[in-house]
């Protein structure tokens, strides 16, 4: 798979949860880190995400903003 977004990280997925739409998908990218990601319930059977399957998150943002 080729894409143009440069945020690419790579995991293992580590929770998969559905709701009544849209779901969370966890990956665990290492050192205790783990990225949640909120997609439709339509997404997750296409790419039949499962727990231990290895996954990239693609982040794609126009904006970060940092608060302390």
């Amino acid at each position: 798979m080729k894409l143009s977004a440069r945020n690419q990280i790579k995991g293992k997925i580590v929770g998969v949860v559905k709701g009544q739409t849209t779901g969370h998908v966890r990956i665990d990218i290492g050192h205790g880190v783990v990225i949640t990601s909120s997609i439709t319930n339509e997404a997750i059977d296409e790419l039949a995400l499962k727990v231990g399957d290895e996954a990239v998150a693609v982040i794609k943002a126009s904006d970060v903003m940092v608060a302390k």
